[in-house]
């Protein structure tokens, strides 16, 4: 093997200098600075090239699942589903099966067990990632209730939801993120063939984010607001990281050992409204500037969020209902959670404005200590509040990885 034949194939598992986060505003409901959407990754080595995009490999089996820490892709899927009338405990496992060979298979560049549609022919693994997760209602479908974790208690009601029950919740959910949109989509695709006779789709979604290259470095992610999302999320290298995102061992129950708990939100963003605001207002009501995310006390992106801070009239330079104070950890007794979601665009509702915003995922060791005190402090007084709208909802438990020759939620179904 040549030299450039070996530098290539060191290519096939390296990932690009990233971001493990997403569109979404400054905060918690769309990305702030109490645990944010985005985070660039440290690397030493330099950007990869855009002809290496598609080699790139995610490994499928491990102490985690992938999709949670991997870095954020271009392309995304949401799919929950419940299981069908009469299927049980047994038909759950051979299904977790059947997905985690397809997921190992398809991560890896490799054609689904079942045959190929073609759909993904000439492309590589494209950072492909496949996450499982178990909803409520799963527990009791398979008899299960016992192994039920406190923590997947049902999010509590918050005034400003307007939650579509058909878009929420479900027994199972599948998170799939990948760098080229036709790989994600045969992934999709696999996923619900697999399902077929034993659970079917109760809602699915599509997303998005920036394309890995399309800028001449890595950045910090934007929303559709077009605000610099993601500058403080949790990042791998904190000494708490994992106390915060990952269910730590002895832990009951012993099954999500190394797991973590999903919180989704699809956050309709209320885009006519917002850009009617001056650049001004909008800075505003975030409380970082607009052009590079810095925030309005000083600094630069990465610059801590001086709540102190006055302006030359006296008035505090980050404004009381901003969404980086509300969001701010320590106004929430240190609560965080890593984010890590998608962008999408469903098209234009029937008055002409568009119907878009976030799929918000949020991953977190408890979410009753993570995402539910953050959203009852947006819930009573952010000002982005005004310019969303909560529109579905869901809580899922998500185990830990597979190790070879096991397949995602073996503890559970044959413990």
């Amino acid at each position: 093997m040549n030299a450039k034949n070996e530098h290539d194939l060191s290519l096939t598992r390296r990932r690009l200098l990233g971001t493990v986060g997403a569109a979404g505003a400054t905060g918690l409901a769309l990305g702030g600075t109490g645990g944010a959407l985005g985070q660039s990754a440290a690397q030493d080595e330099p950007p990869t090239a855009l002809a290496t995009v598609g080699s790139t490999e995610v490994a499928f089996h491990g102490k985690h699942q992938p999709g949670i820490t991997t870095p954020l892709q271009a392309h995304g899927h949401l799919v929950a589903f419940d299981l069908a009338s009469g299927a049980g405990r047994k038909e759950a496992a051979a299904l977790l099966r059947r997905w985690s060979r397809t997921a190992s298979a398809l991560m890896a560049g490799d054609p689904a067990p079942d045959g190929h549609s073609g759909v993904a022919l000439d492309a590589g693994p494209s950072s492909l990632t496949v996450t499982f997760g178990f909803g409520r209602g799963f527990f009791s479908r398979t008899g299960l209730t016992a192994q039920r974790p406190e923590a997947l208690a049902p999010l509590p009601q918050f005034s400003r939801d307007a939650l579509d029950e058909k878009r929420s919740n479900g027994d199972l959910w599948v998170q799939i993120g990948a760098d080229d949109g036709l790989v994600a989509f045969h992934a999709l695709r696999a996923v619900q063939r697999d399902a077929a006779g034993t659970a079917r789709v109760r809602w699915q979604m599509n997303g998005f984010n920036r394309a890995v290259g399309a800028t001449p470095h890595p950045k910090t992610m934007r929303n559709l607001m077009g605000q610099v999302d993601g500058t403080n999320n949790p990042k791998p290298s904190d000494s708490d990281f994992d106390k915060r995102v990952f269910v730590p061992p002895g832990g009951p129950p012993g099954w999500m050992e190394d797991g973590s708990y999903a919180v989704f939100r699809r956050i309709r963003m209320l885009l006519d409204n917002w850009d009617e605001q001056s650049l001004a207002q909008q800075e505003k009501v975030i409380g970082r500037r607009k052009s590079d995310g810095a925030p309005l006390s000083g600094g630069t992106e990465t610059t801590a969020v001086n709540m102190e801070k006055r302006k030359a009239d006296g008035g505090l330079a980050i404004a009381a209902d901003a969404h980086v104070r509300v969001t701010a950890p320590d106004t929430n007794g240190g609560a965080a959670m890593l984010r890590r979601s998608f962008s999408y665009h469903d098209g234009f509702r029937d008055d002409g404005s568009p119907d878009a915003g976030l799929l918000f995922v949020a991953w977190q060791a408890d979410p009753l200590t993570g995402f539910v005190p953050v959203q009852r402090k947006l819930d009573s007084g952010d000002a982005l509040s005004r310019f969303i709208r909560h529109e579905a909802s869901a809580l899922f438990a998500v185990p830990g990885g597979a190790g070879e020759g096991e397949y995602v939620g073996q503890r559970l179904l044959e413990g």
